[in-house]
């Protein structure tokens, strides 16, 4: 998974970093908290880490202790 959503959007949902996506891999529910992204379909081009107003999309090689949960969670959201 190149880039994962964390807790920062939570409550926020702001669709800057889906209308910049260009393989649509990030997506999300009406009942979701927040947003996700498709790890089998990002392409790590970084367009949604730049669109974020809240800093919450990090790339996979960014993550700390305090948000490596979001990994599983982001994948999770497609397995379902």
């Amino acid at each position: 998974m190149p880039y994962l959503i964390t807790e920062p959007c939570i409550g926020v949902k702001d669709a800057s970093c889906v209308d910049v996506c260009p393989v649509d891999c990030i997506h999300s529910t009406d009942d979701a908290p927040q947003y996700y992204i498709n790890p089998d379909q990002c392409i790590d081009c970084a367009a949604c880490e730049l669109a974020c107003p809240v800093s919450a999309i990090l790339s996979d090689n960014d993550v700390t202790d305090a948000n490596r949960a979001y990994l599983t969670i982001n994948a999770d959201f497609f397995r379902q």
